[in-house]
């Protein structure tokens, strides 16, 4: 499978090297007039990135089997953090979200590491069960109940993009594993209840489904973001502005390094730009099913599953926001937009990935 890490590790640096250049770009302006910097946020990406890219190193020099001694511990601590960051003083609260640990001029984003430590929890449980997930009480309703707990938590923040990315790429791995439909259906009917509750009956995220069914119905209200992304989008055409010569970047599309740098790509590069980003994160899901039918070791088997529901499942939402087909999730564009926490977990499961193939290819020697 050398190749395959190969073809895995350019794309991800084209990917990361898009995300250099368009973090610059789309944040210049904001971060000279609002910090006098506006250099502010490249450096602080690309100090995430030298940290990630250590991770990475350091997950990929280890055998990753060993994991599965640490499964449980590791979701427990994160289910400890999850709890912490919620209490007043610890966690640090930003536009009525407590959602970081703040370490002076950085922030630890807990529900990040969850994402990384429910996969690896999830695949242990799989690797262990076997065939019992087809049973409720023994194989399904425990890993259930964990990722339950998880969810709570990062609801309380809150944080519902993240609690249902992380309940989604748990019942895919379960589904692969062999859970029952019956009892995945069950689960389906049972959440509807609670779903209308988080989002019905929430001022701010209804508003937010009221936007992605007409943002231009109210443009300057609650459709603003998604009608200035799409205003980004139509505006760079076939080639784009030019790279640097975005207008949505300046004070008009909010989040433009973050949440929307995909909408930047497309004003400044055009429907070239935005397909090409597009392109290497198809060519890398497809790597990674490459991986994931040659991989024999149970526990690396659904563990790749994982990592992949992971990344493929944020690309999907990120591009699918932007471009105006699913409601505003706030999941950053990954590998491409700027930040800390998730850059660096998703780099560390890229590690993962790339440990397993090689591992199997030295078993298969």
């Amino acid at each position: 499978m050398r190749e395959i890490r190969i073809s895995i590790a350019m794309i991800v640096t084209l990917l990361l090297s898009i995300g250099v250049v368009m973090i610059y770009s789309s944040s210049g302006v904001y971060a000279q007039q609002e910090l006098g910097d506006d250099l502010f946020f490249l450096k602080r990406h690309l100090i995430f990135l030298v940290v990630a890219l250590i991770a990475m190193i350091m997950t990929m020099s280890i055998d990753y089997r060993i994991l599965r001694k640490y499964a449980k511990p590791l979701i427990l601590i994160s289910l400890v953090l999850l709890a912490l960051v919620l209490i007043p003083g610890l966690g640090k609260e930003s536009f009525g979200a407590r959602r970081w640990f703040k370490f002076g001029p950085y922030h630890l984003q807990p529900s990040e590491l969850t994402k990384l430590t429910m996969i690896i929890y999830a695949a242990d449980f799989l690797a262990r069960k076997d065939r019992k997930i087809t049973r409720f009480w023994e194989g399904f309703m425990p890993l259930i109940f964990i990722l339950g707990v998880a969810c709570l938590f990062i609801i309380r923040q809150p944080d519902l993009g993240n609690s249902i990315l992380i309940a989604m790429i748990t019942l895919i791995m379960m589904f692969i594993a062999g859970a029952r439909p019956v009892h995945l259906g069950v689960l389906g009917v049972l959440s509807f209840p609670v779903l209308y509750l988080l989002v019905v009956r929430v001022p701010y995220r209804l508003k937010r489904i009221i936007a992605f069914i007409n943002p231009w119905e109210d443009a300057q209200g609650i459709g603003f973001q998604l009608s200035q992304s799409q205003i980004a989008l139509g505006s760079g055409g076939l080639f784009g502005v030019g790279l640097g010569k975005s207008v949505q970047k300046l004070f008009y599309l909010p989040a433009a390094h973050t949440d929307f740098i995909l909408s930047i790509i497309g004003e400044e590069t055009g429907l070239l730009g935005t397909l090409l980003v597009t392109l290497l994160f198809i060519a890398f899901i497809w790597q990674g099913a490459r991986i994931i039918k040659r991989t024999t070791d149970p526990f690396g088997y659904y563990l790749v599953i994982g990592i992949m529901a992971m990344l493929g499942l944020q690309a999907v939402v990120n591009i699918g926001v932007s471009i105006g087909a699913l409601p505003t999730k706030g999941l950053p564009l990954p590998f491409v937009s700027y930040g800390g926490s998730a850059l660096i977990f998703n780099m560390i499961a890229v590690g993962l990935l790339l440990n397993i193939s090689r591992t199997e290819d030295l078993v298969h020697q």
